[in-house]
């Protein structure tokens, strides 16, 4: 199914609002996620430098940010694995509850009658998830604390590869935009760092994004996938290595315009920063 194929079916099946399903715990957690994962990378960047060099305002080698990225995309697994879960669910409970109703049973065909003008499917159907708290809630229960970190190893390794590769490149593309003579880039150079560094750390994260999904989706229904590697394969197997890159031109999309708001908001925090404390 393509991008456009899945806009118009979405659209079709549960109107607007099926396209913003499981985002209100996301936004509501957004500035604590981004906060803690900037902060442990000023964090660990300031301590490699003074370790390494002896003081904190040394400029740092490529290996030393490489490295304050990777452990800030570690940290941020903790907060953000339980959000997942909790939106993945509710994205794909829909769909997983009409493919569970049009299983044949053991007596014959299941008897689905045809849909009629009418509610959306979500609210024809008997969702099991009610919003973000009820999911959250649903899942430790049933599941316990496995259960809200299911899929935490591919979100591990998504996270650490893409910030690493996040910070590294907006660092390298800064160095090239800075005019001769200055030390900083300016607001457009900002932007268009910030802008290609998201889709670069996209570029690195989607594969493990896409199974990541798929691990935390299989709490619903009977479990399909043993683990990650078992996920991998049986997904490369089925739909071909390509499976492993579905959404990825919708995620450079997305990323570009996002992150070059979010490196300018940085960039003025830590010059605010750098004023209120000398």
């Amino acid at each position: 199914m393509g991008l456009w194929c899945c806009v118009r079916d979405m659209y079709r099946r549960e109107r607007v609002w099926g396209f913003y399903r499981g985002l209100s715990l996301p936004v509501c957690t957004v500035s604590l996620v981004s906060s803690v994962s900037f902060g442990t990378y000023r964090h660990c960047l300031s301590h490699i430098c003074r370790f390494r060099y002896g003081s904190t305002d040394a400029k740092p080698a490529r290996t030393d940010i490489t490295l304050s990225g990777f452990a800030s995309g570690l940290v941020r697994v903790f907060l953000t694995s339980p959000t997942e879960v909790a939106k993945v669910r509710l994205q794909t409970q829909t769909q997983t509850q009409m493919q569970q109703r049009r299983r044949p049973s053991a007596s014959g065909p299941s008897a689905v009658p045809p849909q009629s003008p009418g509610p959306p499917a979500s609210l024809a159907l008997g969702l099991k998830y009610r919003g973000p708290l009820h999911c959250l809630i649903t899942v430790a229960r049933e599941e316990g604390l496995r259960g809200l970190y299911q899929g935490s190893s591919a979100l591990l390794l998504r996270d650490s590869h893409s910030f690493a590769t996040y910070f590294l490149s907006y660092s390298i593309l800064c160095e090239w935009l800075t005019p001769t003579g200055h030390s900083h880039p300016d607001v457009l150079g900002v932007l268009v760092a910030g802008g290609c560094a998201g889709v670069l750390a996209w570029a690195v994260a989607t594969p493990m994004d896409v199974i990541k999904s798929r691990l935390q989706a299989d709490g619903q229904g009977l479990r399909r996938y043993q683990g990650l590697l078992h996920c991998v394969v049986t997904s490369v197997r089925e739909e071909g290595p390509r499976v492993l890159f579905k959404g990825l031109v919708l995620n450079c999309c997305r990323a570009f315009p996002v992150n070059m708001v979010v490196f300018v908001a940085y960039e003025a925090a830590l010059r605010l920063a750098r004023g209120l404390f000398k």
